[in-house]
This record gives structure tokens, C-alpha cells and sequence, in this order.
């Protein structure tokens, strides 16, 4: 069974690639939340098969902090993860050394076939995002309102939970969950969680 070790200072972001991954069935999967975090655990438990990096957790930089996971790594491959980083980063990651660059807005069918394409030693590129020059920069315009319901989804509450800590009906807040996946461009919760932790729309 192949070794995969995340590394992701989003619980949920982390947790969710991690079920992604272990779902399939054909691989173990580590987790860390920072970049020393991560480095301790490969010494600790030897080289990985494949380590995911998120671009902005803690401790990350381009290219130092590639090149030293892919040093204690035994230069297995290593790839970026990221929600937010725009196409000239991308294209900075892979020119550094990086196996691959794996935005979060990818499908769960498409990062098990990127995961199994990197782990045969292939780069995986996301072409159509790498040719695009429409970076994830611009955050888009939330209401107080809209705001205090992403601070909600992001603490993993319920539409039912967010209602009474606002006092107001729970079909207001399936409305305002609605809205901001179309401002945020999200699938769902877990993915606009994932967004806004990225573009820093919400703080603890």
C-alpha cells in the first residue's frame, strides 16, 4: 500500500483530501498541519510515496520550503496543493521541482486519478488552469450576514446550529448557503470552507 502524507493547516481542507485518497482503497494516508510538522513526520516515519504541500500553511515558501520536503523526502515526489495561488505560482512550484500542482477546486475522481499519475512517476499539470492568467486573487463581495453563515459552515455547523446562533429561520440560512456558493464558486460546504479559508475571507 502507498504511503501518502498531507500536509494542511485546514482540519477540514485536510481531512476531506484525506478521506478523498483513503476511499480508494489502495492507500495510506498520513496528515500534517505544518511544514515542521510535516518534515518531523517523514523523518520520523521514512519517505513517502507522495506528499501533498498546502502553499500557504505555516512555515511554507516557494522554493525553500519544497526543496527541503523533497531533501527529507528522499526526492520522492513531492506536489502543491492550493486553492487560491494563481497560474504564474503554479508554474513557479513545477519549475522548482514540485511532481505536480493540484488545485482544491479538483474533483474527487479527478485527485485519485492525479494521486495514481504522480505515484507512477508522471507530473501531473492542470493545463487549463496553468494557461489561464485569471488568478483566485479577488475576493468577491460577502455581507455581514453572508459572512457570519461562512464562519458557521467553516466551524463544520449545521444549517439548523447557524440559525439559532443567528436567531433566525433555517431556510434563511439554506438561502444564504446558496448565495455563497455562487459568489464563491463552490460545489458545496466542505469546498466553500475550503475557498474562503484559501482567500482568507474569514478569521478566527
Amino acid at each position: 500500500m502507498k504511503k501518502i502524507l498531507i500536509a494542511d493547516d485546514h482540519d477540514l481542507v485536510r481531512e476531506t483530501l484525506a478521506d478523498y485518497i483513503r476511499n480508494a482503497g489502495e492507500f495510506s494516508v498520513d496528515q500534517a498541519s505544518s511544514l515542521d510538522e510535516c518534515l518531523d513526520q517523514i523523518h520520523q516515519n521514512g519517505a513517502y510515496d507522495l506528499v501533498l504541500l498546502d502553499f500557504t500553511m505555516p512555515g511554507m515558501t516557494l522554493p525553500d520550503g519544497l526543496l527541503h520536503t523533497l531533501e527529507a523526502n528522499s526526492n520522492h515526489p513531492v506536489a502543491i496543493i492550493s486553492g487560491t495561488a494563481s497560474p504564474e505560482t503554479a508554474r513557479r512550484a513545477l519549475a522548482s521541482g514540485a511532481a505536480g500542482f493540484l488545485p482544491k477546486t479538483i474533483a474527487p475522481e479527478t485527485l485519485i486519478s492525479a494521486v495514481r499519475h504522480l505515484l507512477s512517476g508522471g507530473i501531473y499539470t492542470p493545463q487549463q488552469f496553468l494557461e489561464s492568467e485569471k488568478g483566485g486573487d479577488h475576493a468577491p463581495h460577502l455581507t455581514p450576514r453572508e459572512l457570519d453563515v461562512l464562519r458557521g459552515i467553516c466551524e463544520g455547523k449545521a444549517n439548523k446550529e447557524i440559525a439559532r446562533d443567528l436567531e433566525v429561520q433555517e431556510v434563511t440560512i439554506k438561502l444564504h448557503v446558496k448565495t455563497l456558493s455562487r459568489k464563491l464558486q463552490a460545489r458545496n460546504r466542505t469546498h466553500a470552507a475550503m475557498i474562503a479559508r484559501d482567500m482568507n475571507l474569514i478569521w478566527p
